[in-house]
């Protein structure tokens, strides 16, 4: 039996490190977000380059959660092409077994492009045509669902079938795909959902209107989800569960050097711990941790901790507590 299996994309992440005096930087958007301006047609150095074979929040959270010592399997589509038996390789190396994966003939691998400006960053995302269709799941405690492209919807049911029929538990951190849909079109899979993962925005998506943190989160769980968990970036986190309100800051980074997979880092932490017989709020506590020492790297898996690392991370932080609110 597997402790769990991600369901989900792949892709390939390539970096692009550029200085900030090299491109302009505006902060009047109406949503206060910042404008990264670039000239067409111009030439842009490019300090450093990196790329990063099997990521994407499937393969993070499978990776993630076989570094922290669990049984783990991931269901994904690769291509035929170089970049997709990287990303398989890397699977192995990292022990998530590859019972599930599955080659389409004739196609490539997702890409990603981070153009990283300092600790900032914007991606440019490529999805390759996918045709999903979940295959026979061997026995699994728990099925970790996240980001697909488009053609996704038949994994709604099939996950939701699985799990009402195997007894596993069911982890949701819906993609940009998945949130377009809106709580009607997600309304199956969110009432069979054990833990739902979202940040404030796709919290506020999901609802169709923005809330203070503690307010939605009570709402996401009038969904159907029996834990609700929204992030805050460098704020923190939340958790409600049906009855208490847990809230806890950010466990502080060494160096904050790029925060790629910072969000796949605390949940997969997060599931990992509650698999391993954890309680919310330690749940909480790995999670900060996990996240904490991703921002410190280049990409979203370089950062990813082991148990032990874990453990060290939080002794080094013993003020670092949840609060119930």
């Amino acid at each position: 039996m597997f402790d769990l299996i991600s369901v989900g994309d792949n892709t390939i992440d390539v970096f692009l490190e550029i200085d900030r005096d090299e491109v302009r930087i505006k902060d009047e958007n109406k949503d206060k977000v910042l404008d990264l301006i670039m000239d067409f047609g111009a030439k842009i150095p490019v300090k450093k380059v990196t790329r990063i074979a099997a990521v994407g929040n499937a393969a993070n959270n499978a990776i993630g959660s076989a570094r922290l010592g669990l049984k783990t399997a991931i269901y994904t589509v690769v291509g035929d092409d170089r970049d997709s038996q990287d990303t398989v390789e890397v699977f192995k190396k990292e022990g998530v077994a590859l019972d599930h994966v599955v080659t389409q003939k004739g196609s490539k691998s997702n890409f990603s492009v981070v153009v990283n400006v300092g600790t900032e960053r914007t991606i440019l995302v490529y999805h390759e045509k996918r045709n999903y269709n979940l295959p026979e799941l061997g026995e699994a405690r728990w099925v970790y669902y996240t980001s697909v492209g488009k053609g996704h919807e038949i994994l709604h049911e099939q996950i939701s079938a699985y799990s009402r029929k195997s007894g596993a538990k069911l982890a949701f951190q819906p993609g940009s795909y998945q949130l377009r849909e809106g709580r009607e079109g997600l309304k199956n899979i969110l009432e069979s959902t054990e833990v739902l993962l979202l940040n404030k925005e796709e919290a506020a998506e999901i609802l169709g209107r923005k809330a203070e943190i503690a307010e939605m989160a009570r709402g996401l769980t009038n969904l159907g989800p029996k834990i609700a968990v929204v992030t805050d970036g460098r704020k923190g986190s939340w958790t409600y569960d049906g009855a208490v309100m847990r809230m806890m800051g950010i466990i502080p980074e060494k160096e904050e050097v790029e925060r790629t997979g910072a969000g796949d880092a605390y949940s997969t932490a997060f599931v990992a711990a509650l698999i391993l017989g954890e309680g919310v709020s330690e749940a909480m506590r790995w999670g900060s941790a996990n996240a904490s020492s991703v921002v410190e790297h280049i990409g979203a898996r370089e950062g990813l901790l082991t148990r032990e690392g874990i453990e060290e991370r939080l002794r080094s932080c013993p003020e670092c507590k949840v609060e119930e609110r």
